[in-house]
């Protein structure tokens, strides 16, 4: 208790008022923490070890990034990290990795140093910043292109009429048949640039942009939404595999059976015109010929659009004006329904949801790059009573930092901006060097701005603006 006590001044700080007051009206001291708020022992304890453990290097601000080549210091992390439930998607990342190896044909030695590769890799500290939250990325791909080894008889029923039947019932008409039906050389270039080349090359521009231009911390979670909304896709596409509008073009409704090769459609042409075998070869010995539903064309775009109008709205109608370029071309070119599309769009904008609420950093207004951050925020949820006043001390009161992020989540967000809620180092009373208070995009600065209009500079006495100043001055900063 002493040494909580002997804390607890440093930690908790009025804010600057634009004018000079009385003493007597400072009712702050009146409005302690209900007995029921009070941080325990235990979450004490574990605080005061969780600042321990950070070192002197916590106190640098939330850009910094790692240049340790040193192994030890990630295995000393992870031997120090308390274990959450969220720690689970790593055991679902090592089921799918191992599924995947484990149908790929026979060749230990370059799995076993594959494997070696990628440990390192993650285990590094400079490398793993950027290698630990693409996991499900490079998953992702792994679990994609060694599909194509699972026995047929393992595999389910293709479906050939289930897609055209719905797109008849939901459209009224094949939308895909209708726009491929009229092609020109001029459509096919505009087709072929966001199916044949933006669906490659966009979620690395998108993830440079991001890093670059965003909160620090959005790059880790976009990159894990994408690569688990990748996943899940192909998944599906496994288990209810359909037949595309090229396979009803060349066979009509006839049964499928595996071991037919997929087909480049539409980007045939392109091939012909370019003069290159680009996609004819990829497309036919595609490793799901017959994963037509849910297109991850869609998906991908409708996800990266999602992030991008996020941390960039000014330029929202353009990313909307492209995903409705890449539904045009997915149909156009013959490879999806529109029934697909609308299927990729969803599971894409349930995962962005998903990650939006409970994890993505949220971007500052006057902010143009991640170096001018200071702090950030996570999650997009109703502020609660104690991040209203922020109490900083307990889990249930004190605005919920101490289990949000800590120097244990390194791991996790691969990056050391995980450490700007728990362990900064400087006590200046600055609210913009302070990660405990809100956002200066937040209601809270129209507050304090209420007071300084509200009434002539000179009124002090104006009973709005002391009823006012007395509820800011309750009001404390968060170490």
């Amino acid at each position: 208790m002493q040494e909580f006590a002997a804390a607890l001044p440093q930690a908790k700080a009025k804010l600057n008022l634009p004018f000079a007051w009385p003493a007597v009206l400072n009712l702050g001291h009146l409005n302690p923490i209900p007995p029921k708020y009070r941080p325990s022992r235990k979450s004490r304890m574990r605080l005061q070890k969780i600042k321990s453990n950070s070192g002197p290097q916590a106190a640098d601000d939330v850009t910094r990034m790692q240049t340790s080549f040193n192994v030890l210091d990630s295995l000393t992390a992870l031997r120090n990290r308390r274990w959450r439930v969220y720690d689970l998607q790593y055991l679902v990342l090592f089921g799918y990795t191992i599924f995947s190896l484990s149908i790929l044909p026979p060749a230990p030695l370059i799995k076993t140093g594959a494997l070696v590769a990628t440990s390192i890799l993650l285990l590094m500290p400079i490398t793993g910043q950027f290698f630990v939250p693409s996991m499900p990325i490079w998953t992702y791909l792994l679990y994609f292109f060694s599909s194509r080894f699972i026995a047929p008889e393992y595999r389910p029923h293709i479906w050939v009429k289930v897609l055209p039947a719905l797109e008849n019932v939901l459209y009224g008409a094949n939308l895909s048949n209708i726009l491929s039906a009229h092609t020109h050389a001029v459509l096919d270039v505009l087709a072929w640039i966001p199916y044949g080349i933006g669906h490659f090359a966009l979620p690395a521009v998108c993830s440079a942009l991001i890093f670059l231009f965003a909160a620090p911390g959005t790059t880790p979670v976009f990159a894990r939404a994408f690569g688990y909304m990748c996943m899940l896709g192909v998944t599906i596409q496994l288990i209810f595999p359909c037949t595309p509008p090229w396979y009803e073009k060349a066979h009509g409704l006839e049964p499928a059976h595996y071991g037919m090769g997929g087909s480049p459609a539409g980007l045939a042409r392109v091939d012909a015109l370019l003069g290159v075998d680009m996609y004819t070869t990829s497309f036919s010995t595609a490793p799901l010929p017959f994963g037509a539903f849910p297109s991850l064309h869609s998906g991908n775009a409708v996800l990266e659009a999602l992030f991008m109008q996020y941390c960039f709205p000014r330029f929202r109608t353009y990313f909307m004006i492209y995903v409705a370029w890449i539904w045009w071309a997915t149909m156009y070119l013959n490879h999806h329904y529109a029934i697909d599309l609308v299927g990729g769009a969803l599971i894409s904008a349930v995962t962005y949801y998903i990650a939006r609420v409970k994890w993505l950093p949220r971007p500052q207004v006057d902010k143009s790059t991640r170096w001018e951050y200071e702090y950030v925020e996570y999650g997009d949820r109703p502020r609660t009573l104690d991040e209203e006043y922020g109490y900083g001390y307990s889990n249930s009161y004190g605005l919920g930092l101490m289990g949000r992020r800590g120097s244990s989540d390194e791991w996790t967000l691969g990056s050391s901006s995980s450490f700007e809620s728990l362990s900064r180092g400087d006590t200046s009373g600055s609210a913009s060097s302070t990660p405990g208070i809100l956002s200066p995009t937040t209601p809270d600065d129209d507050f304090r701005h209420t007071i300084m209009n509200l009434t002539p500079q000179g009124d002090m006495w104006s009973p709005e603006r002391v009823r006012l100043e007395s509820e800011l001055s309750e009001v404390v900063v968060v170490r």
